[in-house]
């Protein structure tokens, strides 16, 4: 899926109505205030049609001498989610940029990871996006210094490395012109203040409604890991593995929005953890879009309209993802439970964060790679599927990161004996955030599909499917969901 021009008619109603469904799809310039917004901004005045410019990213409004309002943030919007939907170069490369790649290793390190040139990098995103990756990632890390500054007591020289910038100048620079402010006088304006003496943050994540909170939280409850995840009551918290240290977050919703209260080791990882936190709850996604295709489809709309915000949960590791996944091959999900806690509780690491319950980051590949696992009770061919699947992550043959290559991962795992078509489409589904994955094969989806009517075979039942693209892992997790109506 390749990117389409702005539709500027579609783009004005958007704006003229003030839909905050297009929020985050694209960003709306006024050229008589020099300004841009989100398209639902509640400012009492309509701009003019001749005096608006629309451009599909923050640092391409910026680019063009624009700064962000200050009533409406549009910087706070969420994520847009056409970057979970394209499988192409620049839908991997705007995945890697949230997820704090050119922070860490530069445009160089983002284009070695795409096997592209950085020229060819650039001129694609410049094309398309209207900003390469430098100005993309310098808009994050704006976001990212607007967070720190507005909800943590940092130093300001602090906030500027926090938030990736290579010098306290830049810092400076960066915030005025995008913000109309010094990081100064932003302080001034901060709301919230976090517990920063025991690096704790609590943020708002955005989202798109409707959202079905209890779905998601039963989901993952019935996949928590003691010492990794729990529940307690309405909330969700679970470690985190990141590039600098661990963390731990804690998640919830609050007046249309998730309360996340992190605690990290180091605040450099704000981004990072702020992404896997996203990824996890599928924060990013436009449930009218999945609604609106799925639908159409007269078995499954009478499903779809009685859960219109069920989200398709992702992962925070994708080495943790697919190795339960591996576990949980032909036993129940209560003994992939078991046999994972095992393979955590011998190999994993201890967390430095003091924390009653949660004490462990699931096992990287390279320790995976290494580990005896005769003690977990599995199958010795299961084993060698772990062993095999961990030393090709750790060699890095390939990886299981947002901006991996959907498709060619997939094809990857099947040539690995003991992965087959469900395993493999299972990991890309949720470790790799992909929005058009079908599992025609599950028990599940079969049962699900026989009551609907889709077919009793697997292939008729994909052949049905085809009609829910881009959604099909929206409208399996769908299938899944009538199972309990029964």
């Amino acid at each position: 899926m390749t990117s389409q021009p702005l539709d500027v008619e579609r783009c004005y109603r958007a704006v003229e109505s003030r839909d905050a469904r297009f929020d985050g799809w694209f960003i709306t310039a006024v050229t008589t205030t020099g300004i841009y917004c989100r398209p639902s901004c509640p400012t009492p005045v309509r701009p003019k049609r001749e005096h608006v410019r629309f451009y599909p990213t923050a640092a391409a409004a910026q680019l063009a001498g624009f700064r962000a309002c200050k009533r409406c943030r549009p910087d706070a919007s969420p994520g847009s989610p056409e970057w979970n939907v394209r499988g192409d170069l620049v839908g991997r490369a705007m995945r890697l940029i949230a997820d704090g790649i050119v922070d860490r290793e530069g445009v160089r390190g983002l284009a070695r990871r795409l096997a592209v040139s950085e020229r060819h990098l650039h001129r694609l995103m410049l094309s398309q996006l209207g900003a390469g990756p430098l100005a993309i990632a310098r808009a994050q890390r704006a976001q990212t210094a607007r967070t720190l500054i507005e909800t943590t007591d940092l130093a300001l020289t602090d906030v500027a490395f926090a938030a990736g910038f290579d010098s306290v100048r830049q810092f400076n620079d960066t915030v005025r012109e995008v913000f109309a402010l010094t990081p100064t006088e932003l302080r001034r304006t901060g709301r919230r203040r976090g517990d920063i003496a025991h690096g704790t943050l609590v943020l708002r994540l955005p989202y798109r409604p409707p959202f079905d909170w209890s779905s998601l939280l039963r989901w993952l409850q019935a996949r928590s890991l003691p010492g990794i995840s729990e529940t307690a009551g309405n909330r969700y918290r679970r470690t985190l593995r990141l590039s600098r240290g661990a963390g731990i977050a804690a998640l919830e919703p609050v007046n249309g929005h998730i309360a996340c209260t992190l605690q990290l080791e180091s605040m450099t990882d704000l981004t990072s953890a702020v992404r896997q936190c996203r990824r996890l709850l599928d924060l990013d996604a436009d449930p009218a879009s999945v609604v609106e295709v799925l639908a159409r489809d007269r078995r499954l709309a009478t499903h779809v309209k009685k859960r219109p915000g069920l989200r398709a949960p992702g992962a925070v590791d994708g080495t943790e993802l697919a190795m339960q996944a591996i576990l949980g091959q032909q036993v129940s999900l209560a003994a992939g439970r078991t046999l994972a806690t095992r393979l955590v509780t011998a190999h994993g690491d201890v967390v430095k964060i003091a924390d009653p319950t949660l004490s462990h980051l699931f096992p990287t590949a390279e320790r995976i790679a290494e580990a005896n696992l005769s003690t977990l009770g599995v199958p010795a061919t299961r084993q060698a599927t772990m062993r095999m699947l961990a030393r090709t992550l750790a060699a890095g043959t390939f990886a299981l990161d947002p901006g991996a290559d959907r498709q060619q991962v997939y094809h990857q795992l099947l040539t690995m004996p003991g992965i087959g078509e469900w395993t493999a489409g299972y990991i890309v589904m949720r470790g790799l955030g992909d929005p058009d994955t079908f599992l025609p094969g599950d028990l599940g989806i079969r049962k699900a599909g026989a009551r609907l009517g889709l077919g009793t075979s697997p292939s008729a039942i994909a052949d049905h499917a085809s009609a829910w693209r881009p959604w099909r892992t929206y409208a399996t997790h769908q299938l899944w969901a009538t199972l309990a109506d029964h």
